[in-house]
C-alpha cells in the first residue's frame, strides 16, 4: 500500500509546487512517518487489551523486502495514461475521491478473490495468512511479488475507470491507513452492522485457522463486495489464526512460494 501511494503521489504532483519532487518526497516521507506511528500506536493498543507473542520480526522483514522489491521494479512499470472512462479533475472532488475510492476496493477485493482461487497467487498471498497471531504488523506480511503483479492487473484498471487527481491520491493515501486497525489483534466487532465496514472481528474470521472460516470475508474496507459475492460472513467470535507452515528466517519470506505447500497438503499436514 506505501508502494502504491507513493508512487501515485509522485505522479499526479503538481509540478509547479514540486520543483525537483522536493514537495512530493516530503509528503512521502510523511505519509511514512504517519504509517509508522500508527502501527505503533495500535501496537502499544494491543499489548494493553490483548497480551501475547507476536510474529513481528517476520513481519517486518516481509515489509521491508515488499519496499526494496517495489523500489526495484515498480519504477520498470510504466504507469497507464491512455483513455479513462473518467477524469477526476473534471468531477467535484467528493464525488471523484468516493468513485476512485470504490473501485480501488472492488479491484483489490477481485484482486483478492484470486488470490484464494490460482495456485501461484495463493502461494505468494499465503504468507500473509501465515502469521500465526494476526496484529497490526500483518498488514505488511506480504511477498514482494504482490505489488508487481497488481501494478500490472488492477492498478491500471483502476485508472482505466477513473484517472485520480493529486489530491485524490493524497485522501486515499489517509483513508488506507485504515488497514492497520483492521488487522490488529483488538476485539472489536461491529456486529449487524459488519456488512458496512471492515473490522478486526470481520477480518479475522478471513484469517481464521477453522475450516469452516475459510473463503469469506474478503473485502479490505467495504464488505458490501462480500455480500454481493456471497461471501460476506458474520463474525462470530475470535477464532485462531495462522497456517501449518511459517517462515522461520529471512530467506524463507523471500522465496516463500517456492516452499509453500498447495492447500490441500497443508491441510493434510494440519490434521496429521
Amino acid at each position: 500500500m506505501f508502494i502504491f501511494v507513493a508512487i501515485y503521489m509522485n505522479e499526479y504532483r503538481n509540478p509547479k509546487l514540486t520543483p525537483c519532487g522536493y514537495q512530493s518526497d516530503m509528503e512521502t516521507a510523511i505519509y511514512m512517518a504517519a504509517q509508522l506511528l500508527l502501527v505503533a500506536g495500535i501496537m502499544l493498543w494491543e499489548r494493553r487489551r490483548n497480551p501475547g507473542p507476536s510474529d513481528w520480526l517476520r513481519n517486518l522483514q516481509a515489509w521491508a523486502l515488499d519496499i526494496g522489491a517495489s523500489l526495484i521494479f515498480l519504477p520498470l512499470i510504466p504507469l497507464y495514461h491512455n483513455h479513462t472512462l473518467l477524469n477526476g479533475s473534471d468531477l467535484p472532488f467528493a464525488l471523484a475521491f468516493i468513485l476512485f475510492l470504490l473501485m480501488r476496493d472492488l479491484t483489490e477485493f477481485l484482486f483478492h478473490v484470486c488470490q484464494h482461487r490460482f495456485g501461484f497467487l495463493w502461494r505468494m498471498h499465503s504468507l500473509h495468512h501465515s502469521d500465526p497471531e494476526m496484529s497490526a504488523l500483518t498488514t505488511n506480511r506480504h511477498f514482494w511479488g504482490d505489488q508487481v503483479i497488481k501494478a500490472l492487473t488492477i492498478w491500471p484498471v483502476t485508472v482505466m475507470v477513473i484517472a485520480p487527481t493529486y489530491t485524490i491520491v493524497l485522501a486515499y493515501a489517509a483513508v488506507s491507513l485504515y488497514n492497520y486497525f483492521i488487522h490488529a489483534n483488538l476485539k472489536v466487532n461491529f456486529g449487524r452492522w459488519s456488512w458496512l465496514l471492515n473490522c478486526p472481528a470481520y477480518h479475522r474470521r478471513h484469517h481464521s485457522r477453522v475450516p469452516e472460516h475459510y473463503n469469506a470475508n474478503f473485502a479490505a474496507l467495504f464488505p458490501i463486495w462480500d455480500v454481493i459475492c456471497g461471501t460476506y460472513r458474520r463474525p462470530d467470535g475470535w477464532p485462531p489464526t495462522g497456517q501449518a507452515t511459517a517462515p522461520k528466517h529471512m530467506l524463507d519470506v523471500l522465496v516463500w512460494p517456492l516452499l509453500k505447500s498447495e492447500p490441500a497438503e497443508e491441510a493434510a499436514e494440519a490434521s496429521a
